[in-house]
């Protein structure tokens, strides 16, 4: 969502003091404030609900020049692969100071804070003054954009709730998940934004039907708080050469990892990790830079990743001759049959090595890419490369980079979406499939 953002221009409402924004939302890289919901009348006249460059969430309100609330967590949101569930809850006509902003994350209240400065009471609440322009993902001033996955915005006039409004937790799994459809009065300036309307994505779903102006292209994922799907992850594999990081650069929600560096050879792994189950993979070739790998990495491979179970652009796998060589614009398919200890590779929708699909689907490993892999460790699919060696992964998420896929096969439990046929049995990689098939 990195420069898109959303905007409107609020009017009278049911009441300045109080509120509630409630947000899911899976962070990517942060190298600099991210601003979820905001509003920037004047460097002195303006309210934010940030993650902040530290990885502390923060709502930061600054009236006339004087900070009139600021809670600042002490809890760091480091996970890239999680989604986080916050709520701003505000009623500054509470007689108590600290009753009158509270902050939820996950359905817990936050109590730690490095800072917190409560507003006086009967404070107005910024992000819902009147007739102030509100944006969803920058402040307001053209900075700070948001660079991640959001989804089920509720935003309410006139009512402070808490965060057991907007979720609860699985029965079956425990897990913090959302509502729907919550029980509440949105108020003259709420509303709800769920992302699911592939031709609206800005759709406000409450009773108001709000209409906003949408800067940049809303990208539509399969990725979801109830159905976490694999990205690479950014904090996996740092190669260090005297004293200095070195990472890709990654961007559309960590599907995309450019490894851009000159000199080193450098790349990331998913997020998740499987050590038993068939799973299926799509990653496009967006640029072959220096040299480009594709393929897998176990868990204990740390800085430089292995060419070892990797499939590089001159075709060859551990420097041995495999399949065709492939280039910018190619889409190599992935099938890891981690019950077998095998994998296959596939370029543009056909199987290398003379390899077949019901070879692939009955586990008959002869034309594999890979086998003997012992399933001891936990393996996760990887990519490497150097000068601006870059590939846009489709975990299922539905998407190589911002583009729509030309197909829409979903695998055998009929989740995700790839461009091409996903084998029987084989699997995307996300959490419901784990649960299941893992």
């Amino acid at each position: 969502m990195a420069s898109t953002y959303l905007s409107k221009t609020l009017g009278t409402s049911t009441n300045t003091y109080k509120g509630t924004v409630s947000v899911w939302f899976k962070k990517s890289q942060v190298s600099s404030d991210q601003v979820i919901y905001g509003n920037y009348t004047s460097g002195t006249q303006r309210g934010k609900l940030v993650l902040a460059s530290d990885s502390k969430l923060m709502y930061y309100q600054n009236d006339g020049g004087s900070v009139t609330i600021k809670l600042e967590t002490t809890r760091l949101f480091r996970d890239f692969s999680a989604w986080y569930h916050v709520v701003l809850s505000v009623d500054t006509t509470q007689a108590s100071s600290s009753d009158r902003v509270k902050l939820y994350v996950n359905g817990v209240q936050e109590t730690a804070f490095d800072t917190a400065t409560y507003p006086s009471q009967n404070t107005v609440f910024y992000l819902n003054a009147n007739s102030v322009t509100n944006y969803i993902g920058q402040e307001g001033n053209s900075s700070d954009y948001w660079d991640g996955s959001m989804t089920h915005i509720n935003v309410i006039d006139g009512t402070a709730y808490t965060a057991s409004t907007f979720g609860e937790t699985d029965s079956t799994s425990g897990i913090w998940k959302p509502k729907t459809a919550p029980s509440v009065t949105y108020g003259t300036n709420g509303f709800f934004l769920k992302f699911e309307n592939s031709g609206n994505l800005d759709l406000d779903s409450s009773s108001n039907g709000h209409t906003f102006s949408t800067t940049g292209t809303i990208t539509q994922t399969e990725d979801t708080p109830s159905n976490n799907f694999a990205t690479w992850n950014p904090v996996s594999n740092a190669r260090i050469e005297s004293g200095t990081a070195y990472l890709p650069t990654f961007s559309n929600g960590n599907t995309t990892a450019n490894n851009a560096d000159s000199n080193y050879f450098i790349g990331a792994k998913s997020t998740i990790g499987v050590n038993a189950g068939k799973w299926y993979v799509e990653a496009k070739c967006s640029a072959v830079g220096g040299r480009s790998y594709i393929g897998l990495a176990p868990d204990d491979n740390y800085g430089e990743i292995s060419a070892t179970y990797l499939y590089e652009n001159d075709g060859q796998i551990n420097s041995s001759s495999y399949g065709n060589t492939y280039t910018t614009g190619d889409i190599i398919q992935i099938a890891f049959d981690a019950d077998n200890g095998a994998v296959w590779f596939g370029k543009n929708g056909t199987w290398e090595n003379s390899a077949t699909q019901s070879e692939i689907e009955a586990g008959t490993t002869t034309n594999a890419g890979i086998t003997g892999l012992s399933m001891t460790k936990f393996y996760h699919f990887a990519t490497k490369g150097y000068n601006g060696s870059t590939f846009q992964a489709n975990f299922g998420n539905g998407k190589f980079g911002t583009t729509s896929l030309a197909s829409s096969n979903s695998d055998s439990a009929g989740l995700g979406l790839f461009e091409y046929t996903v084998p029987a049995n084989y699997y995307s990689l996300c959490t419901k499939n784990i649960k299941n098939y893992g």
